[in-house]
C-alpha cells in the first residue's frame, strides 16, 4: 500500500490529502490497523481493491455512517499505475451492494471534489444520480473546497 500511495502522489494526493510522497510503512500499518478497530465498531468498512492475481491496486470503503437517516459516504481510490483499468467501478458497485444488502442502509452517498474528473467519471458510469454542487463541502489541503454530490438510493427501504 505504502509503495502505491507514494507512486500516486500526482493523481490521488491531489484530491486525498493523506496521499503523501512521503507515506511510509509505518502509516500503512497505522491505517490498517484503523480500519480493523472501525470494521469492529461499525464506524466503517474499507478494503483494498486487488486484481485477480493479488496484485494491489488501490482502496475503497464505506464511512461516515449516520445510523439515524441511514446513509454512509462510498470513496475509491486507485494507485496510478492500476487507474482507468475499471478497478473502480467494480468496487463502487461492489460497496454499493454491501451497503444495500448487507448493511441495510437506504442511501450511500459519493462526494466528489469539483475538478477531479475521473471519479465523477466512475460515478456517472455506475449510474450514480448526480443532486448537486455543493459549495465548501470538503476540506482539500486546508481549503474549502466544493463537491459534486452523487447518491444511490436503496429503493427496498421505502
Amino acid at each position: 500500500m505504502s509503495a502505491a500511495v507514494r507512486e500516486s502522489g500526482e493523481s490521488v494526493g491531489r484530491w486525498m490529502t493523506w496521499a503523501k510522497p512521503n507515506f511510509s510503512d509505518y502509516d500503512a500499518l497505522c491505517w490498517f490497523e484503523y480500519c480493523n478497530h472501525a470494521r469492529v465498531t461499525g464506524e466503517a468498512h474499507e478494503f483494498g481493491i486487488f486484481t485477480a492475481d493479488g496484485d494491489f491496486v488501490g482502496g475503497c470503503g464505506l464511512n461516515q455512517f449516520s445510523k439515524l437517516n441511514k446513509l454512509c459516504n462510498l470513496g475509491y481510490w486507485v494507485r496510478q499505475s492500476r487507474q482507468r483499468t475499471g478497478a473502480a467501478t467494480a468496487a463502487t458497485l461492489a460497496l454499493r451492494d454491501l451497503a444495500f444488502a448487507s448493511l441495510g442502509l437506504a442511501r450511500v452517498e459519493i462526494v466528489v471534489a469539483v475538478g477531479n474528473g475521473a471519479s465523477v467519471a466512475v460515478a456517472n458510469k455506475v449510474g450514480a444520480m448526480h443532486e448537486c454542487v455543493a459549495q465548501h463541502r470538503l476540506q482539500l489541503h486546508g481549503k474549502a473546497t466544493a463537491a459534486h454530490v452523487f447518491s444511490f438510493a436503496n429503493s427496498a427501504s421505502t
